[in-house]
């Protein structure tokens, strides 16, 4: 830790003595039953958490809002389907206020996490934390309570040392990541951040690319009739399987994933993807099935976003592909299959390498004696929203493994949550310094002003 200052090496002291400490923090999350919600699912423990970490961050003098924000302007949104509440899923903004003058870091988290089952598959019940041999097991440990955990913690520990830089401290907890984005989305269209960082697990590498997600559901009609009966051509008003249809098209998405996987390469991205997910078809088991249809999962790449930073063009590309499969087949090019496009869409997102938040992380891991690594997630998360409708550069820098994610049995190691609050508590103090210039003045939002923005 040669490169850290006094101060800062201190912060690291402290944080690594609290071990035990962060450890709880991350139990006390685990115990919380917040599977995130789906259309027509109870009510958990989202208000119960967040009310925790909101008295926790209180008494450390954060100014705190929590609130339930409306979510019917959002409706449209590619991300919250129509009808969508926060009811009983309150989102927590708490701001350290900094001195003045200097640059605002946003920690942004999310506390929902996904079902357990097949929970008798767990060695041990899964809202209940355990500790062995250094790694913390529990639903939402590595995905990603851990994360949120180390963050607080970093936050916690600059409050009990009495660290007040110039700029502005945010810890901003959201539902919803694991289902909609919605929680993300209000964060991005109330929060005022120069910079953000978002502790999924990157095994504490800086990660700040991501794919975008698009969702088509193909549907294909086929034409009724007797499966036992000896087939007569369909322009005869014979039966035609819509199952086989579709498997003409399925293959057509098999020659798009060929085509885009040679495309060129990202530094840090696996190439774009189509996977079929769900396929449905049939009436009756003796029957020509007259309609299927089939679910799609598309991730693409940064460089393929419209202007507005979203998937237009992706879909446009999607579309004709499959148009032109159906035009090859006699029956499809006068029974054209529909696409429509479930809600669910996410953007992908890109930072710059040598972006200021990026360099600031990539300077402490080097200042902590720890490697200094850039990646990407081929997934999405809640820091592509703050960059593509708030223009905040995000980046994650997180504990754990990602393929510890939504598995059995998920953990993230001991180590990783002392080192990630380590980590994101010196680059706060890096990235907090002063600004030139008039444009730092009031650099976030007052907690009046979020209390207003989201309803309280």
């Amino acid at each position: 830790m040669s490169g850290l200052s006094e101060l800062e090496r201190g912060v690291c002291d402290a944080i690594a003595a609290g071990e035990s400490e962060v450890v709880e923090l991350l139990r006390s999350l685990i115990g919380f039953d917040t599977i995130t919600h789906t259309a027509g699912s109870p009510r958990r423990d989202e208000e119960a958490l967040q009310r925790f970490l909101a008295a926790r961050l209180n008494a450390l003098g954060a100014e705190t809002a929590l609130a339930e924000p409306d979510a019917r302007p959002h409706w449209g949104h590619p991300m919250v389907p129509e009808g969508f509440t926060f009811e009983g899923r309150p989102q927590l903004v708490a701001r350290f206020p900094g001195a003045g003058g200097g640059r605002t870091l946003l920690l942004n988290g999310h506390v929902d996490v996904v079902d357990v089952e097949p929970r008798e598959r767990w060695s041990s019940d899964p809202f209940v934390a355990e500790v062995r041999d250094g790694l913390v097991f529990g639903r939402g440990a590595c995905d990603m309570k851990g994360g949120v955990a180390a963050m607080v913690f970093a936050a916690e520990t600059l409050a009990r040392l009495d660290i007040r830089l110039d700029g502005d401290l945010l810890v901003n907890t959201v539902t919803e990541e694991e289902s909609t984005g919605a929680g993300g989305l209000v964060s991005a269209r109330t929060l005022v951040a120069d910079a953000a960082i978002v502790p999924e697990p990157s095994g504490l590498a800086v990660w700040i690319a991501c794919r975008g997600s698009l969702l088509p559901r193909i549907t294909v009609e086929g034409r009724a009739g007797h499966a036992g009966i000896a087939p007569r051509h369909h322009d005869e008003g014979g039966a035609v399987n819509a199952i086989e249809k579709m498997a003409y098209l399925i293959e057509a998405i098999r020659r798009l994933r060929e085509e885009w996987a040679l495309r060129p390469r990202h530094p840090y991205l696996s190439p774009a993807d189509a996977v079929p997910t769900i396929v449905s078809g049939g009436e009756w088991l003796v029957s020509y099935p007259a309609r299927c249809t089939l679910d799609v999962h598309i991730e693409y790449l940064p460089d393929r976003a419209d202007e507005t930073g979203w998937g237009s063009r992706v879909m446009t590309e999607f579309v004709e592909w499959i148009q032109r499969a159906a035009d090859a087949d006699p029956w499809l090019r006068h029974h054209p299959p529909t696409i429509e496009w479930v809600v669910g869409e996410v953007p992908p997102a890109e930072v710059a390498a040598d972006g200021p938040i990026v360099e600031a992380l990539l300077g402490t891991q080097h200042d902590l004696d720890r490697p200094a690594r850039l990646g990407g997630l081929d997934n999405w998360h809640d820091g592509a929203t703050l960059v593509v409708e708030a223009g905040i550069p995000a980046v994650c820098f997180g504990p754990g493994d990602i393929q510890q994610a939504h598995g059995v049995d998920e953990s993230v190691p001991v180590a990783d949550l002392v080192a990630c609050a380590q980590g994101v508590a010196v680059t706060r103090c890096a990235s907090a310094a002063s600004r030139e210039g008039d444009d730092a003045a009031n650099p976030v939002l007052s907690v009046h002003q979020l209390e207003a923005v989201v309803d309280l």
